[in-house]
């Protein structure tokens, strides 16, 4: 039996929803995490400080006892958010980032930013005040593929947001492209970007499995192989600027599974395992540890955590549970299309 020790990892990139349905996953979602930063595309969204203390409060009374997590909060940024309050709910220690959702961008984000220019006064108190920028980067115009609408944003407003703010601290988050993976790398040092497990998994095929495969569409969309490959490779490099945010979103099947199943992929489950079995296929299991433990933590200047796990990998592949209970409903759990023989020990 092979086993490995790494610090206990972190999810930068939290969807818990809200009311029954977060109670219902956030003990699934924070068991084998120590911190993660909460989205804060609610309806409605969490707009300011006061919001999101109670938010906080509604997410660690859901936490179990012996789940040890600590949920950064996030404000929604939209073009009247007010900077002098948003520097108030940073210095007080009550929001953690910003988040901006390009309007019509994902699930719930038609209160998000349309024009650029309008957020530039927060940009600037966020880069003075040393509070990270998290971006969701797509455009949302209709004319441009929805494959390319990653690499459009990068072209025509990430550009232009790290030359007017050089020391704004920005996490480009759930990269999808070979496209995001070179320009991260090849960019400042204040920049980095979180990769999720189905992209790191998955390619656009997975959409189309059998017919249509709603449980497999999220955004940003799934893309061709060689972006995944890209993703995989950054990923297992060790590379600081790269690290883990999985994007975990509950959707009820029957929602995901109508005329317009809503996009979104409950991962959490077997977000740990999945990875350890992808970086064991690299041969790179030594730097797992980075991408989920590390990295992050360096990027937002925090401690890493004390408390570590251990991972093991046994002779037979795992059995994966297919949907977590709610209510008389079910949320699909996250599987990727090989065996996973890696479980975390507890």
């Amino acid at each position: 039996m092979k086993q490995i020790e790494i610090i206990k990892p972190d999810d930068w990139h939290i969807h818990f929803r809200d009311n029954d349905i977060m109670r219902q996953v956030v003990p699934e979602t924070t068991r084998y995490f120590g911190r993660g930063i909460v989205m804060p595309n609610l309806v409605p969204p969490i707009l300011n400080g006061t919001q999101a203390i109670e938010y906080k409060k509604r997410i660690i009374k859901s936490i179990p006892r012996n789940n040890n997590f600590e949920p950064f909060m996030t404000i929604y940024l939209t073009e009247k958010t007010r900077k002098d309050e948003l520097k108030e709910a940073h210095d007080n220690g009550t929001v953690f980032a910003a988040k901006l959702y390009p309007a019509g961008a994902t699930t719930n984000s038609e209160s998000g930013v349309k024009d650029i220019s309008k957020i530039i006064p927060v940009l600037e108190k966020m880069s003075e005040i040393g509070m990270p920028l998290l971006i969701h980067g797509e455009v949302t115009d209709k004319n441009i593929d929805i494959f390319d609408r990653e690499k459009v944003f990068i072209e025509k407003y990430l550009e232009f947001i790290l030359k007017e703010f050089p020391d704004l601290k920005i996490t480009l988050e759930h990269i999808t492209t070979k496209d995001a993976v070179e320009y991260v790398d090849g960019n400042n040092r204040k920049l980095a970007a979180s990769i999720t497990p189905h992209h790191l998994a998955l390619n656009r095929n997975a959409i189309f499995s059998n017919g249509i495969n709603p449980h497999n569409y999220c955004l940003p969309i799934l893309k061709r192989e060689k972006h995944r490959e890209a993703l995989v490779k950054a990923a297992v490099s060790g590379n600081p600027k790269f690290f883990l945010g999985t994007d975990t979103a509950p959707h009820l099947v029957k929602d995901k599974e109508n005329a317009c199943g809503c996009a979104g992929i409950f991962n959490a489950t077997y977000c740990l395992q999945i990875l350890a079995q992808i970086f064991e296929n690299e041969n790179s299991l030594s730097n797992l540890e980075k991408f989920t433990s590390k990295n992050g933590s360096i990027h937002y200047s925090l401690k890493f955590n004390e408390d570590k796990i251990t991972l093991v990998k046994s002779e037979e592949a795992q059995e994966i549970v297919k949907f977590l209970n709610f209510q008389n409903e079910k949320i699909r759990i996250f599987s990727p299309n090989f065996d996973i023989f890696w479980k975390v020990k507890v």
